[in-house]
């Protein structure tokens, strides 16, 4: 199959279209899209109407001169078409038409799946991440079925995100389309951004864009953060719960003039008493603080087509865990209690400059570049890990079309640049990864019901080679409110083997590097294909909107850098993959309308996924293979000036998970080769008093389940069977928060 995509994907031929097609977008006088707006050509039975993001695409013709424009509420307008060019339209609210005692109550989707891109792509917008506890975006996925998010370990507190069964370093996470979270941030760089930073977040299934890198395996998460010029002036979130955490976010916008907009964000959270909760003589979750600051500006001139995003952001966490007992003053690296510091500076600069062409508006041309700066010193017990990563971005994108709408294309060049300075005790791993890429990505819409995307990119890498990555994804829809997705795509990236895996830190075992011959810790790189097939029907059940989709991908690894926790309880070993590995995800999911605002979103899912390892073919560790998922929401109608209630509720079951072996153990520090299955339910109630201030509560884990024997050895946490990693349930048990939002307008 891989030859014959290559095959296809170098065989691509022009499509030339017999039908010219414009394009363009109608927004609102806040410059936020109006979905629904009707567009047709005056006097003529040619019309359409705007998707969700405002766009809309109709048939051209020389003899077609006026284009009506229609919202209702808003004055009509009638526009001049000379020539077949790209149409941006602002519309004004029709005099003497205000509604000033009317509210409409319609709300888009807080969770949205596209229905005209070819990828398989689902966005959460604000409403979403409002749901839960979303202190940072590393748990603001927990009402989303698309996203599995488990426990990395037992001291940390740290949450790991899955999706279609492999964790996050198979996944591109993005912010604003710029590499985020990788490298020496892969263990913890999620919960260093902040939720209410966020204005949406974007989950592509499947490889991604070719625009984006070569690392993309099983996805891509993206988030969008608030921009400058649509904020409001001031917003305050205040947040406090039972396992003493407290946060405080506070965010200052201005508009310095009508082409120049700043945002300040403040973030701090902290930590500051030791919860035992299962009373097993170690924090539940650490002592912490976090101060976490970003400025950023933005420059818009509509007359010129320039636009531009700076970002200036510092950050420093610090984490203690470990026994209660443990005092870092007096028992740093000694055996006088179990202990462990996490402290991380972060410094990051990044910018994004377009241009959009005002005589072709189809045509732009941008530049991406960050410069990150990572530096973790830490220390787990008597083991030292220290790492300090400095990393340089760019990437140039040039999109326009050929011949019409219909046919798009993007191309490119980017650099990166890794410099790693990474011990683990005495020794040195430093490292530098350097790499020059180009990339081609041809789009065909028909603008009604068939659209593919065709990419590929040839990099330069000194560690990786020099190599090709193909990628493809193909919409079509067969009939009404039905779309049927393909994919397929290789990806290829660096195992930082430490970097990603520090809860194995937290225990007794050795680490040890079975050589390869390669050139990163003397592994070589991992690579694998991805394909994937999705289908999604729209209907109406009961008279109420429904909606089925079933998404089924598999990931094949050509390659990997192996982690083995069977081999023996005492040690984990790092190998190349010597035999298969693969990751077939299967999820079932219907989403109801019970009444008017009150919906259900439900899911299953199926997870095969299995690697050899030195002891055989087995099931991948601490990974369910059944999964079912629920949230309910429900929110009451706007009154008394926008006062209502919102309730929402997520109970999510996870089968049995195979453990890593620990059958060599004495019998009283064994855990068996599977865990019990369980089920996890949070709850939010918010309430909303006015537009600028509501508060909320909340309960996660409401069922009050604890996994049994979190820690292995606790009682001699420098023996040969102290292990903190094996964890595949909460150990802290119910918590409760409670906060509240306020905002200026």
């Amino acid at each position: 199959m891989r030859k014959i995509f290559l095959v296809f994907l170098l065989c691509v031929t022009y499509v030339q279209a017999q039908e010219t097609i414009i394009s363009g977008k109608v927004i609102d006088e806040l410059n936020l899209p109006l979905p629904g707006a009707g567009v047709n050509w005056l006097n003529t039975t040619i019309s359409a109407s705007t998707l969700e993001d405002g766009t809309f695409k109709i048939p051209y013709s020389p003899e077609y001169t006026k284009l009506v424009i229609s919202y209702l509420g808003y004055t009509v307008d009638t526009i001049t078409v000379t020539s077949p060019k790209y149409i941006n339209h602002k519309m004004t609210v029709a005099k003497g038409n205000e509604l000033k005692e009317v509210v409409v109550d319609k709300t888009r989707k807080s969770l949205e799946r596209s229905q005209v891109k070819a990828a398989n792509v689902t966005t959460m917008g604000s409403k979403e991440l409002l749901k839960a506890a979303c202190c940072n975006i590393a748990e603001s996925f927990e009402t989303n079925p698309s996203i599995d998010v488990n426990f990395s370990d037992a001291l940390t507190g740290s949450k790991q995100i899955k999706m279609l069964g492999l964790t996050s370093p198979y996944l591109v996470i993005s912010e604003e389309n710029i590499p985020a979270v990788r490298g020496a941030s892969q263990a913890y760089g999620l919960s260093f951004v902040p939720g209410t930073w966020v204005e949406s977040i974007q989950i592509t299934k499947g490889a991604g864009p070719v625009v984006n890198g070569y690392e993309s395996i099983s996805g891509q998460i993206n988030y969008e953060l608030l921009k400058p010029v649509n904020d409001i002036p001031f917003f305050l979130n205040a947040y406090g719960s039972t396992d003493s955490r407290f946060e405080l976010n506070t965010h200052f916008n201005k508009k310095i003039s009508d082409k120049w907009s700043t945002s300040l964000f403040l973030h701090g959270n902290t930590r500051v008493s030791k919860n035992d909760m299962n009373h097993d003589g170690f924090l539940d979750n650490p002592l912490a603080k976090q101060i976490n600051v970003m400025n950023r500006w933005q420059y818009t001139n509509a007359e010129t087509g320039w636009v531009s995003f700076i970002n200036f952001r510092y950050m420093r966490d610090e984490k203690q865990t470990g026994e209660l007992d443990f005092d870092p003053d007096t028992d740093k690296l000694t055996t006088n209690h179990w202990g462990s510091e996490i402290n991380t500076d972060k410094l990051d600069v990044s910018s994004k400059v377009g241009y959009v062409f005002p005589d072709m508006p189809y045509q732009s041309i941008g530049l991406q570049t960050s410069f990150n700066w990572h530096k973790q010193d830490s220390y787990f017990g008597l083991t030292q890990y220290d790492i300090d990563q400095k990393s340089f971005y760019s990437n140039l994108i040039f999109n326009s079309i050929i011949s019409n709408t219909m046919n798009k294309f993007a191309t490119g060049l980017n650099v990166t640049y890794d410099k790693y300075g990474e011990f683990v005790n005495t020794t040195d791993y430093s490292r530098i990864d350097n790499s020059v890429g180009a990339f081609f990505e041809y789009t065909y819409d028909n603008a009604n019901d068939f659209s593919v995307v065709l990419g590929g990119r040839l990099d330069v890498h000194n560690r990786l080679g020099t190599f090709a990555t193909p990628r493809m994804h193909l919409r079509y829809n067969p009939w009404e409110k039905a779309t049927i997705r393909a994919s397929a795509g290789r990806g290829k990236r660096a195992a930082n083997i430490f970097a990603e895996n520090q809860q194995l830190f937290g225990s007794s075992r050795a680490l040890n590097i079975i050589n390869g011959g390669g050139k990163i810790y003397g592994l070589n790189p991992e690579i694998a294909w991805n394909y994937g097939v999705s289908f999604v029907q729209g209907f109406t059940l009961f008279g109420k909107n429904t909606e089925f989709v079933i998404d089924f991908y598999r990931t094949d690894f050509q390659n990997q850098a192996v982690v083995d926790l069977f081999a023996s309880p005492q040690q984990a070993l790092f190998y190349n993959l010597d035999g298969k590995s693969y990751a077939n995800s299967l999820q079932l999911e219907l989403n109801y309308e019970i009444t008017h605002h009150f919906n259900i979103r439900t899911a299953y899912k199926y997870y095969d996924i299995k690697t050899d390892y030195t002891t055989g073919l087995q099931d991948r560790p601490l990974q369910a293979k059944h999964r079912f998922f629920t949230n309910v929401g429900y929110e009451t109608h706007i009154v008394d000036g926008g006062r209502q209630w919102k309730f929402d509720f997520t109970y999510n079951w996870m089968g049995k998970q195979r453990l890593p072996y620990t059958g060599s153990n004495p019998e009283q520090y064994q855990m068996g080769d599977y865990s019990p299955s369980f089920s996890l339910m949070n709850a939010q109630v918010t309430r909303t008093f006015s537009s600028v201030f509501e508060m909320y509560v909340g309960a996660e884990n409401l069922g009050n389940y604890k996994q049994k024997k979190a820690i292995l050895g606790n009682d001699d946490p420098f023996g040969a069977y102290f292990d903190s990693s094996i964890i595949y349930a909460p150990i802290f048990g119910q918590m409760y928060y409670a906060g509240l939002r306020f905002k200026i307008k």
